[in-house]
């Protein structure tokens, strides 16, 4: 999994710069200053400022975190100057210098294309639900150039203008989520305007558009699996109901914050111990399996078990464990019939450091495992937004 330089103040610039911007456009709607595009607030510019570029150019970043100081330095300077009348004149002109002589970055770095969807969040949850939704219309509408996998190796692909992205790839996490709904309903051009992909807001409905990208972000994610060897970004594990022995049913989005351990079910799959550093949840494909197993939180849903499938690139999926950690994020997964956890077992990695002095909670493989997770949690940021 790439990892991003300086995460420290870089994570923070990064939110920076989403969080103002988030901000000014929930301000702008307030105020009706701004139109809907498929149910939520639209960017109204042709540009937006962007932390994915930062990560590439840690120079331009520098200069940006440098200006953003000046700056909040030359606000506090104004506002000086409105209480202070007799040294107002000098006030002014100092912070106009400090504005001048900011080193300001290259705006071709901080400043990207944007669409009116861009700062839109999807509705769906990435559930379990959803991403089933979206297979249906993936099959549909996209598989012809795309191809079963995502990769761009569909019937069709060698007949259109450009040859279809490989979705598994990593220009699906770059973009930012609203970007992939506009380009989805609105199709995509090359720089000479001329169409490279239709759009399908005249077949699809919004919620539709959503779940097919829950959907190729779970088979991208699987697909990066089975080239790689690891998830190459991060993925979340796809949500879904869980009923847990003399509760009320909850999602299973609900426990982060926690480490958890989903385990598929199967007739197969030797009883598992409790273990208090996990919370373990069980995976079948209908209620019929779940009764056979002894586990207290158990997820039955065939839709749950397809997606699961799909992320964990696995036919088989009985026997399977999978590893999430506080973040949400799924970090391991054991294979079927595997003794013990081990490092390899990690396929959500990062190459920053561990923290000096860090050692493994306990001498199982499972406790070398979590330790590792704790001690190098994963960043990801998608379209330059820090998640």
């Amino acid at each position: 999994m790439s990892v991003l330089p300086e995460a420290g103040w870089l994570n923070l610039l990064i939110g920076l710069l989403q969080g103002t911007q988030l901000q000014l456009l929930r301000l702008l709607d307030a105020l009706g200053l701004v139109s809907h595009a498929h149910g939520q607030p639209a960017w109204p510019w042709a540009l937006r400022l962007s932390g994915e570029n930062l990560l590439i150019d840690p120079g331009q970043a520098r200069r940006l975190g440098l200006t953003v100081v000046v700056l909040a330095v030359a606000v506090l300077t104004l506002l000086l100057a409105a209480l202070w009348r007799r040294r107002r004149v000098w006030l002014v002109a100092a912070a106009a210098l400090l504005v001048a002589l900011a080193p300001w970055p290259e705006a071709n770095v901080v400043l990207v294309p944007a669409y009116p969807t861009s700062f839109q969040t999807s509705p769906t949850g990435f559930t379990a639900d959803s991403i089933e939704r979206g297979r249906v219309l993936y099959a549909a509408q996209c598989v012809a150039c795309h191809g079963t996998d995502g990769r761009g190796q569909g019937p069709l692909a060698a007949s259109q203008p450009v040859w279809p992205p490989n979705l598994g790839g990593p220009l699906l996490w770059r973009r930012a989520d609203g970007d992939v709904l506009w380009h989805v309903m609105n199709g995509m051009r090359d720089r000479r305007g001329a169409p490279t992909m239709p759009g399908f807001g005249g077949v699809l409905r919004d919620a539709d558009a959503w779940a097919l990208i829950d959907f190729m972000k779970a088979q991208g994610a699987g697909e990066s699996l089975r080239a790689a060897g690891l998830w190459t970004q991060p993925i979340a594990p796809p949500d879904v109901a869980v009923q847990c022995k003399g509760k009320p049913p909850r999602s299973l989005s609900s426990w982060r914050g926690q480490r958890l351990r989903i385990v598929a079910a199967g007739a197969s799959v030797p009883p598992l111990l409790d273990d208090p550093r996990l919370v373990t949840v069980f995976l079948a494909p209908d209620a019929t399996t779940a009764v056979s197993q002894a586990g207290d939180c158990i997820a039955a849903s065939s839709a749950a078990w397809a997606a699961f499938s799909l992320v964990a690139a696995t036919s088989q999926l009985a026997g399977t464990q999978l590893i999430v950690d506080r973040d949400g994020w799924l970090r391991a997964r054991g294979e079927p019939g595997k003794g013990a956890w081990s490092d390899d077992d990690l396929l959500c990695r990062t190459e920053q450091p561990a923290s000096a002095g860090t050692r493994p909670l306990a001498p199982d493989g499972l406790g070398a495992l979590i330790a590792r997770m704790d001690a190098e949690p994963v960043r990801f940021v998608k379209g330059g937004f820090v998640h």
